[in-house]
């Protein structure tokens, strides 16, 4: 199966959100839409994409703000893990950046180490606490592909400060669940550039 990934950086954080396409069909996954999401509405429609689904990684505003506004029948998918950061101002974070405090909302929670089949991938759920406490990462093995959302950045790892927050949880995460993949998957964080679990073994200095 011919697959592309496109990124388009969205919201006051420069938030990274995802299309990973399967070109045969031209449908979609939605990976973290956090804003924008009339320019994303467009830009699908505009290629002519068929949405499958919405992964969400974690709740804070700026991965979760635009799935209801993408105006799609597609479903929304979160660990259930996450819900509460997902419904609760004080955990999402919507009041932050001087906006509205929002409450967002999955339609399917899923469990770890689900496997998902949408849109021709095969997607296994990884749960990875510490950034949220239901954080989670989007492993499609057949492609090489993993979505850490905020876990895991290029030389870096999500933060910790925020409500819910741990440090010990996240790099236990990371060590245990993403590291122990091939070196060469390639990883696509919520924010800056792509990596690949291999670089991360040998440079990132949180691990």
């Amino acid at each position: 199966m011919a697959y592309k990934i496109e990124n388009y950086v969205v919201g006051p954080v420069g938030t990274n959100c995802y299309f990973m396409i399967n070109e045969d069909t031209k449908e979609v996954l939605v990976i973290d839409p956090g804003a924008s999401a009339k320019a994303l509405y467009e830009k699908i429609k505009e290629e002519g994409l068929v949405p499958k689904g919405i992964l969400l990684t974690h709740g804070h505003f700026d991965h979760a703000g635009a799935a209801r506004g993408l105006l799609y029948d597609a479903e929304i998918y979160a660990l259930d893990k996450e819900q509460e950061t997902l419904e609760n101002p004080m955990y999402n974070l919507s009041g932050m950046m001087g906006g509205a405090s929002e409450r967002y909302k999955a339609t399917v929670y899923v469990q770890d180490n689900d496997v998902l089949h949408l849109a021709g991938f095969e997607i296994k759920v990884l749960f990875t606490p510490g950034h949220t406490p239901g954080g989670c990462c989007f492993y499609f093995k057949n492609e090489g592909v993993i979505f850490p959302g905020d876990t895991l950045f290029c030389g870096s790892v999500g933060r910790t400060d925020f409500p819910g927050g741990s440090m010990s949880d996240l790099v236990h995460a990371v060590r245990d669940r993403l590291l122990v993949l091939p070196d060469d998957t390639l990883v696509y964080p919520g924010h800056e550039s792509p990596t690949t679990i291999g670089d991360e073994k040998k440079y990132n200095p949180y691990l």
